[in-house]
C-alpha cells in the first residue's frame, strides 16, 4: 500500500516513517514517498563552482566522511550524481532567498534553492534525514544510511532569526563563539547577536582607545552566585576576563557568513557602562568614578517588587558630556567597518537616571535643550548616538526603553519587556524585532529551582515554543522577526551554555522558521527527543527539564497540599515521603498530595512505559512551605 503522507499540524503521518522524520524547525510543506535511498560507499556531489556554495559543500562532506568513512568525489556534470546541489536560473519566487526545495528518490538526492543560503539549509535538512549516527566524529560501519524518500519546499517565517549572546558577564574564546555560531545554524538560526560590552567587561579592541581592554577587559574573579559576591577588594588583582581582537572578530565575522549568519555586534550605553568608565572616569557625571572597579558580580543596584531599580553605584556615561560623544564616535569608526551586518546595536536599557538627577551638567544640558525628563535626556542622547551610527553607514536598534523620551525616526526596536513595547513600536511604523522575556530569555531556569542554578525567573520549554513574533495588536508589517538572549551573569562555562541553549532554541527556531500553522506542542516534543539522541552522540549538552514534574505548593486549612503535573504527556510521577529514593514499585501520583505530618522531604521522580526519563528531585519542606505562603 503506497504511504504518502504529508506532516500537517496534526502530525498524522504514517506511524511506521514517522521515526525517520524529525526535522527542526518544521518545514513548510513535507510529503513522505516510499522507499529510501540509500548512501553508497562512493559518493559524488554535485555543486555550482562558487564560494558561498563551497563551503556548504564541505560543510556536507566533512559531516559524511566522519561519520561513513565513504569516499566523496566532486563533479560539476556527473552522470548520477548522489548528492546534487543547483541554483534556480529562474526565480522561485514562492521559496525566496533562503528557501529550498529538497528530494529524495530511491536513485539520488537534490536540493534547489535560489540563492547559496537555500543549499545551506537545504543540506542541514538532508542531515536531519539521515540516521543520527551522522553526527560522530568517528566512523559508524554497522549504520544504515538511508534517508527516507520525501519531496521537501521550505522557505522561512521571518528573516531575523536570532539569539543573543552575552560575552561580557562571562568571557568566552573565540573557538567557543564560533561553535556557538555552528550550532545555532543548524537550525537554520541567522543572526548571532554579540553582546560585546557590559558592566563586567569591555570585549572588543578599539585601538585608539587602548584602556577598554587593558583596563576594562579584566575583573577579579569570583565563583558562586552572580549579584552575591563580594566587592573586589583594594589592590585585589584584576585576573578573569578577555576580549577579542580586531582580527578575531574577523575571523568569526568570516566564520559566520560561511553560514550564512548575520552578526549584530551590541555596545550597551549609557547604561551598563561600568567596563568603559573604569577605563575612561571622565565619561561619567560623577566625581569619584577613577575609584571604581570593572563589576566582578557584586550588588550594584537595589531592586524593588514593581521591577524597578535603584542604583548603588553610577554605570552611566554622562549625556552631557561632549567627550562622551567624541569617545563614541572613535568606537563606532573603528567598530562599523568590522561587521557588514547593516545594524549596530546600541543597548539602552536599564539605564538608572539616579546620579544624573544629581548632576549639575545634567540639569545644565536640560535647561539648555529644554528637556522635561530624564527620559528625555537619555532620548536626547540616543538620538545624538543614532546620528553617529548614521555617519559610520549603519542602522541603529536598540532595547525597548530608546521609546521611553521620543525615538529617533529611523531607529528599530528589540522589544524585551513583554511585548507591548514592540506593538507600540511597530504602530509608530518602526521596524522591531521581538525578543520578550515571558518566552525568549534563555538565562531563566527551565525546571525546578530544586534541581536548576537559581535565578529570578523560570522559562520552560513549552512557554518557549508559544512564541509568536506578531503579537496581537501589532503591525506584522514592521517585525522584522524574533530572537532569544542568553544573559550569562549565572552562565560560566560553554557546556553550561549548551545546558541552558538546548533544547529551548528549537522551540525559537521553530517559531521563527516555520508557519504558525504548522506549530505542534506533542510533535515537536517527538522530534526535540531525536535531536537529544543526535546531542548524545555529537556530545552537546542539553537540558532534560523537560521531563520534570512540575510542583505547585498551596496551603489549605492548615494543611501542605503539592500537586503535581508533567510538561510533556505520557509521564507517570512516583514520589515517596519517606526519605527513601522512589522508582515504579512506590506510590504512583494520581491526585493532590497532603504533606503528612512530621514529614521533612517529597522525593519524586518521572517514568515512561515503565522506564525512568526524569532525574530525581528532593523537594524539602521548607521549600513548598515557602512557596504556599506558609509562615514556618
Amino acid at each position: 500500500m503506497l504511504c504518502c503522507c504529508y506532516l500537517s499540524a496534526s502530525y498524522a503521518f504514517c506511524q511506521d516513517t514517522a521515526a525517520h522524520i524529525a526535522i527542526i524547525p518544521e518545514p513548510v510543506k513535507l510529503v513522505q514517498n516510499t522507499g529510501t535511498f540509500t548512501l553508497p560507499a562512493t559518493i559524488t556531489i554535485e555543486a555550482p563552482d562558487l564560494p558561498a556554495v563551497t563551503s556548504t559543500v564541505q560543510f556536507l562532506e566533512q559531516r559524511i566522511k566522519n561519520a561513513t568513512g565513504y569516499l566523496i568525489s566532486h563533479s560539476k556534470q556527473a552522470a548520477a550524481p548522489t548528492i546534487k546541489l543547483s541554483l534556480n536560473k529562474t526565480v522561485d519566487q514562492i521559496i525566496g532567498i533562503e528557501g529550498y526545495l529538497l528530494t529524495s528518490t530511491p536513485t539520488n538526492i537534490t536540493i534547489v534553492a535560489n540563492q547559496p543560503a537555500g543549499l545551506f539549509y537545504g543540506v542541514q535538512t538532508l542531515l536531519q534525514l539521515l540516521p543520527k549516527e551522522i553526527e560522530s566524529n568517528l566512523v559508524m560501519p554497522e549504520v544504515k544510511w538511508q534517508v527516507p524518500c520525501v519531496a521537501i519546499t521550505d522557505y522561512p517565517r521571518f528573516g531575523w532569526r536570532g539569539l543573543m549572546f552575552d560575552v561580557s558577564r562571562h568571557f568566552f574564546t573565540k573557538q567557543e563563539v564560533k561553535d556557538f555560531i555552528n550550532q545555532m545554524a543548524r537550525y537554520k538560526l541567522n543572526l548571532f547577536h554579540w553582546h560585546l560590552t557590559d558592566d563586567e567587561g569591555w570585549r572588543v579592541e578599539i585601538k585608539s582607545l587602548p584602556l577598554l581592554t587593558t583596563k576594562g577587559a579584566m575583573r577579579v574573579t569570583r565563583t558562586g552566585y552572580f549579584g552575591d559576591f563580594s566587592k573586589p577588594l583594594p589592590n585585589e588583582p584584576a585576573d578573569y576576563g578577555g576580549f577579542y581582537t580586531q582580527e578575531d572578530i574577523k575571523e568569526v565575522v568570516e566564520y559566520a557568513k560561511a553560514r550564512f549568519v548575520n552578526i549584530l555586534p551590541e555596545v550597551d550605553v549609557p547604561g551598563h557602562s561600568m567596563a568603559a568608565i573604569v577605563a575612561y572616569p571622565e565619561l561619567s557625571c560623577t566625581p569619584g568614578a577613577d575609584k571604581y572597579n570593572v563589576r566582578a558580580g557584586e550588588k550594584t543596584n537595589e531592586w524593588h517588587d514593581d521591577g524597578t531599580f535603584t542604583a548603588l553605584v553610577d554605570n552611566t556615561l554622562c549625556p552631557a558630556n561632549e567627550k562622551v560623544y567624541v569617545f563614541l564616535d572613535k568606537v563606532f569608526t573603528e567598530l562599523a567597518p568590522l561587521f557588514p551586518f547593516e545594524y549596530i546595536h546600541v543597548g539602552g536599557d536599564e539605564c538608572s537616571k539616579d546620579f544624573w538627577k544629581k548632576s549639575d551638567a545634567i540639569a545644565a544640558l536640560m535647561k539648555k535643550e529644554n528637556l522635561k525628563t530624564m527620559n528625555e535626556v537619555q532620548s536626547y542622547f540616543e538620538k545624538r548616538i543614532g546620528k553617529i551610527v548614521a555617519s559610520k553607514k549603519k542602522k541603529l536598534i536598540g532595547w525597548d526603553e530608546i521609546l521611553e523620551g521620543g525615538i529617533a525616526d529611523d531607529a528599530a526596536v528589540m522589544s524585551w519587556r513583554g511585548e507591548q513595547a514592540g506593538v507600540q513600536a511597530t504602530n509608530m511604523k518602526h521596524e522591531v524585532v521581538m525578543s520578550p522575556t515571558t518566552f525568549t530569555y534563555l538565562d531563566y531556569m527551565q525546571g525546578d529551582e530544586a534541581l536548576e542554578p537559581k535565578v529570578y525567573a523560570t522559562l520552560r520549554l513549552n512557554k518557549t515554543y508559544e512564541f509568536d513574533p506578531v503579537p496581537a495588536g501589532a503591525n506584522a508589517k514592521y517585525i522584522k522577526g524574533g530572537q532569544a538572549n542568553i544573559w550569562t551573569e549565572q552562565i560560566a562555562n560553554t557546556r553550561h551554555l549548551q545546558y541552558m541553549t538546548w533544547p529551548r532554541s528549537f522551540a525559537i527556531a521553530e517559531c521563527v522558521w516555520s508557519p504558525k500553522e504548522k506549530k505542534n506542542w506533542n510533535g515537536f516534543v517527538q522530534k526535540v527527543e531525536q535531536q537529544f539522541k543526535r546531542y548524545d552522540i555529537s556530545g552537546v549538552k542539553y537540558s532534560p527539564s523537560m521531563y520534570d514534574p512540575i510542583f505547585t505548593a498551596k496551603g489549605t486549612s492548615g494543611n501542605l497540599q503539592v500537586t503535581l503535573a508533567t510538561e510533556i504527556e505520557g509521564l507517570d510521577i512516583y514520589y515517596t515521603f519517606d526519605n527513601s529514593f522512589p522508582d515504579k514499585f512506590y506510590p504512583k501520583y494520581s491526585s493532590t498530595l497532603t504533606w503528612p505530618k512530621d514529614a521533612v522531604m517529597l522525593n519524586v521522580i518521572t517514568y515512561r512505559k515503565g522506564e525512568p526519563i526524569g532525574r530525581l528531585i528532593s523537594m524539602p519542606l521548607s521549600e513548598m512551605q515557602e512557596r504556599a505562603g506558609i509562615k514556618k
